[in-house]
């Protein structure tokens, strides 16, 4: 078990004051921001240990500096901290993963049934986030032909509290088997919200470089060069 500093989160308000200037980043920060992309990993095994006032809201400072579509900011996040709601999250979940589990060939239920797929139980700090389709804000620059880049944007966000989150020991899990539509009920969200993610936050057991899935056997990374393909 690591030990974990309390996290200092620069505010997206400070960063952004003051006159625009040109920032360079030497080799040696990119050397440490391709560590903090090995390093950063889907957290299903949390300490309970909760983390330092505020620190959730700070990561989301940082998340609205993430690019948007025609800047339109559709991202949603909904903090969750009600035990009952909290409960009704996890028996969602339990459903949803047994039904999976069900849909799992003959041999691969074995294997599924015996991995951890999400942090619901111990993680400190739950929260949502959801994209805004109905939102006028970009003027709806962009999304003519490809509005689902409302949801894309949102996942952006996503992917900037996991590296913030990262960056400061705080481990961050997505747990994508739930029901949409239970979820948005659950949370009393607007029916024109769509849903991207929730999420559990907290301190992880372990760091470690490889995917859990990978670890597990479930399945290898493929190499780059077999995704990219020349035209």
């Amino acid at each position: 078990m690591s030990a974990r500093p309390s996290p200092q989160v620069e505010h997206a308000a400070d960063a952004s004051a003051g006159p625009t200037r040109s920032i360079e980043f030497d080799h040696a920060f990119r050397t440490r921001l391709r560590d903090l992309l090995v390093w950063r990993r889907d957290v299903r095994r949390f300490r309970r240990e909760p983390l330092p006032e505020g620190t959730l809201e700070a990561l989301i400072e940082l998340a609205c500096l993430a690019p948007s579509v025609g800047l339109s900011q559709p991202w949603r996040f909904v903090i969750v901290d009600d035990s009952a709601t909290r409960a009704a999250i996890r028996n969602n979940f339990a459903t949803c993963n047994a039904q999976a589990l069900a849909a799992q060939s003959a041999q691969r239920a074995s294997l599924y049934a015996r991995l951890k797929l999400a942090g619901l139980e111990e993680a400190p700090t739950h929260f949502a986030v959801f994209a805004d389709r109905s939102t006028t804000q970009g003027h709806g620059l962009g999304r003519h032909t490809m509005p689902e880049m409302i949801d894309y944007s949102a996942v952006t966000a996503v992917h900037t509290i996991w590296l913030a989150g990262r960056a400061q020991g705080v481990g961050m899990g997505w747990v994508s088997i739930l029901d949409p539509k239970a979820v948005a009920v659950i949370l009393n969200v607007p029916a024109e919200w769509t849903f991207i993610g929730y999420f559990c936050l907290g301190y992880p057991l372990a760091d470690d470089a490889i995917p859990e899935l990978e670890q597990a056997g479930w399945e290898q990374r493929r190499l780059p060069s077999s995704v990219v393909i020349r035209r």
